[in-house]
């Protein structure tokens, strides 16, 4: 038994309770708990013959895949750190990342080794380089430097199986979250094992019906009988994604993953007929819409009438679902639940807002837990039910700071009244009823003659348009008004749309300086691989049009 909220310690104990459990199924792979145990045990003898030890830290730059589970396993049992990569990143960004990451190794998808093969020399801190490979039949094109990168496989079976020795675990271990944000270079949160097991990795209560739990001890007794089995739709390199497969493990549940690459929608019918799949997760309107545009047709007299009674909960984190997308759901599967959650790398699983039954579909109204609150300007609680707009704030088990970044730390996570909160950007007001309504983010808020436009509200308006797909909503400098408000969104096919009756649409849902005064459509809106607009492109999207 552990005596710790270490996250190796935890994992490893489940292991030893059901050991023959199917863990993770990939298109690739299928692996119980004591292979995928036996895998990460392999890796983690290899990275400590390499040098790897307690407190160095391990960059991911690595697709969706058992390898990512076992990397960042294998990383913990060393006490090591796993630092997630976005694997759209350039040679720039690597570069950057991983010297504020302080990486020493590398383990990364062959199609990403010639970016590696340039970036790779320029950083001196990385000593081991192990490519895993994939069907992209890239060519490394190592160099003299670069001639001792490993292959993953070789690795794996030249290393032993057993568990590495001399680790001395603690809940004080250190889990780094790396996050882009919406400005800037990404910076890294970094939490204390404990700490992100209880904020973000579910606490031991697979069912989220007996809270979480208060021993270490107690988490093999809580895994049910009966086995869940959970859908990961975006990339494990957001933590939404990881953070959900191992609230999955720690669950003894079976954690499914689509093909690396983009969301297929028919593939993640396909594969919930063929799992079982309970509960599929996803990011936004993004992946939400197809996936109901392909449940309808599935339904439809001549659709493939695929099985889909076993999945009863769609839950999206990072994105909130707009009401249209959700009633689109319901509509051809009337019991399912469907659960928005709110979160970021900065507050861990902070809330959520469920719709099943008849109930309201929409909105951005969040059931909050007593450690999160809206503050003023003066950092003082904002009255529930006066609708004044503050700061969410959040308590209790938060993040140390940012990586090697005194000054944003100091900004985002403060002392009052003797206790640490965590100030994410997001702004909000408190509802009389006990919940929190999220109006946007502060960093990507547009002012527009002196007031102030979040995105959020204005594209969740627009995606309910019966003419569009997806939309982002952005800024762009005015010189009557700072800004003006532009929507760039992509239209579904065969429908046609312009500027002012949509903009006579959304006089009826917003107030006047809130409605997009321009309109720009585009083939598709692009978005990062974690469904999340990617604002900066549709700033050049909408920069196109003239003042």
């Amino acid at each position: 038994m552990t005596s710790t909220f270490n996250l190796a310690d935890l994992f490893e104990s489940v292991v030893d309770t059901v050991a023959d459990r199917p863990a993770m199924i990939t298109p690739a792979r299928r692996l119980t708990f004591a292979e995928i145990d036996e895998r990460a045990n392999r890796l983690a003898n290899h990275l400590a013959a390499q040098g790897v030890g307690a407190g160095d830290h391990v960059s991911l730059l690595l697709l969706n895949g058992t390898e990512y589970m076992e990397a960042m396993l294998a990383a913990f049992k060393l006490r090591a750190v796993p630092i997630n990569v976005n694997y759209r990143y350039v040679e720039r960004e690597l570069e950057y990342l991983f010297d504020n990451s302080d990486s020493v190794a590398v383990i990364a998808h062959r199609r990403f080794a010639p970016r590696l093969t340039e970036v790779v020399p320029r950083c001196p801190g990385i000593r081991h380089v192990l490519l895993v490979d994939d069907d992209s039949g890239a060519d490394y094109r190592a160099g003299d430097d670069m001639a001792d990168a490993a292959d993953y496989e070789t690795a794996l079976a030249a290393a032993s199986p057993e568990r590495p020795d001399g680790a001395e675990r603690s809940g004080d271990d250190i889990y780094i979250a790396y996050t882009g944000g919406t400005t800037g270079m990404p910076k890294g949160v970094v939490w204390r094992h404990e700490d992100i097991f209880f904020a973000a990795l579910g606490g031991g209560d697979p069912t989220q019906m007996e809270g979480p739990i208060a021993s270490p001890d107690e988490l093999p007794g809580r895994i049910p009988e009966g086995q869940g089995v959970q859908l990961q739709t975006p990339p494990l390199m957001h933590v939404s994604a990881h953070w959900g497969t191992l609230q999955t493990f720690f669950g003894g549940g079976t954690a499914v993953l689509l093909s690396p690459g983009g969301f297929d929608a028919d593939e993640a019918l396909d594969t919930i007929e063929r799992e079982g799949v309970m509960i599929c997760i996803l990011v936004g309107d993004a992946m939400a819409r197809p996936l109901a545009d392909a449940i309808a047709a599935n339904t439809a007299a001549d659709g493939a009438q695929r099985d889909l009674s076993s999945l009863f909960v769609i839950g999206s984190g990072g994105a909130m679902l707009t009401a249209a997308v959700k009633e689109s759901l319901r509509e051809h599967l009337p019991d399912l639940i469907i659960v928005d959650g709110y979160g970021s790398s900065e507050t861990g699983v902070a809330g959520s807002q469920t719709t099943m039954g008849d109930g309201e579909a929409g909105g951005s109204r969040f059931a909050m837990g007593a450690d999160t609150l809206v503050l003023d300007d003066d950092n003082r609680p904002v009255e529930p039910g006066s609708g004044v707009i503050g700061r969410l704030a959040r308590r209790g088990h938060v993040p140390l700071g940012y990586y090697r970044d005194e000054e944003k730390s100091k900004a985002t996570f403060v002392e009052l009244d003797g206790a640490r909160w965590v100030l994410p950007g997001d702004m909000a007001t408190p509802e009389a009823d006990g919940t929190i309504t999220l109006v946007g983010r502060g960093s990507v808020s547009i002012n527009t003659g002196g007031e102030k436009v979040f995105p959020e509200e204005v594209e969740a308006v627009l995606k309910a348009h019966p003419a569009i797909y997806d939309a982002v909503v952005v800024g762009v400098p005015d010189e009557r008004w700072g800004n003006r408000v532009v929507a760039v969104s992509s239209l579904r096919a065969g429908a046609a749309l312009e500027l002012e009756p949509l903009r006579e649409y959304c006089r009826d849902h917003l107030a006047g300086y809130k409605v997009p005064r321009e309109l720009v459509v585009v083939d598709q809106v692009e978005r990062n691989p974690n469904g999340k607009p990617d604002y900066g492109w549709a700033t050049e999207q909408a920069g196109t049009i003239r003042p």
